[in-house]
């Protein structure tokens, strides 16, 4: 069975058992109508998941590979913030009328900077150090940078990427500062998951684990009731990944990643999205 149903069911127990509600607190975000969208919460989850084993995807409801790792691509590869190069549209409401979310996510990760060995931005730096340091402890991401807030139209929630190398297995560390549990965690676990085995493949190493460090694990009040429903389910068998061969991460498309056997039970619930 889905070792991420499990982790999945496990985490939203917890959070609805043992967590902390923010009613009664002046909070920011709002559903459409214009009602202050309260949370129940856990501080720092930690998730850790074995991608020799097998790709954790929910099968508890579908989760949507190929628009998961078009964003991915889009953040990763085009390292762009405008939502024209996107083919989902995810990212809309946060969007000016130029299609710019500002200075965020791909944004940051395209700012070359200089190094001993030259200019790199950061995707660039983590390639090169992969294939040329594989042993250094400074193989890493950041694109919360602090004097770019004021220019982004939503501050980073996954903000950074730790990776580490060890023997020829390629295991890495996404640290999250919030994670809306029920529409974007098996989400951002799939495609941080495909990256690591697409950075593996382009750099002749393997891919190992994943640990997903969240420091604010919540759901949202008018979730509570899917997500309930949800982990309900009983999980079913995790599917295959597969990934064309290619030498360099720039050539991959979203259409070079493919599930195999990818069962999951039906889900027909619209989900509300809070601002």
């Amino acid at each position: 069975m889905s070792y991420a149903d499990t982790v999945f069911i496990n985490n939203c127990k917890e959070i609805l058992s043992t967590g902390v509600w923010d009613r009664g607190l002046d909070v920011r975000p709002r559903w459409e109508d214009g009602t202050p969208a309260h949370t129940i919460k856990k501080f720092g989850l930690v998730n850790r998941y074995n991608l020799k084993e097998e790709f954790p995807i929910l099968t508890l409801r579908r989760t949507w590979l190929n628009n998961c790792v078009d964003e991915l691509l889009w953040i990763w590869q085009k390292k762009s913030n405008n939502v024209k190069d996107l083919k989902s549209r995810i990212w809309d409401q946060w969007a000016d009328e130029n299609g710019s979310i500002g200075k965020a996510y791909g944004y940051q990760l395209g700012v070359k900077h200089r190094y001993q060995e030259g200019m790199f931005d950061q995707v660039e730096r983590v390639l090169y150090d992969l294939k040329h340091n594989p042993q250094s402890r400074r193989i890493m991401t950041n694109i919360y940078v602090h004097q770019d807030l004021s220019e982004m139209a939503l501050y980073p929630c996954a903000y950074s990427m730790t990776f580490n190398v060890t023997g020829k297995t390629l295991n890495a560390i996404l640290n999250q500062r919030s994670q809306d549990m029920l529409t974007a965690n098996n989400w951002n676990v799939a495609q941080y998951a495909v990256l690591i085995h697409l950075f593996a493949s382009v750099s002749g190493l393997e891919a190992g684990e994943l640990v997903h460090v969240i420091a604010d694990a919540h759901i949202y009040d008018r979730h509570v009731p899917l997500v309930e429903e949800i982990i309900k389910k009983e999980p079913l068998p995790a599917p295959k990944l597969h990934i064309s061969k290619k030498e360099d991460f720039m050539d991959y498309t979203a259409e070079d990643i493919r599930l195999e056997n990818y069962v999951f039970h039906p889900f027909s619930h619209k989900i509300p999205v809070a601002e």
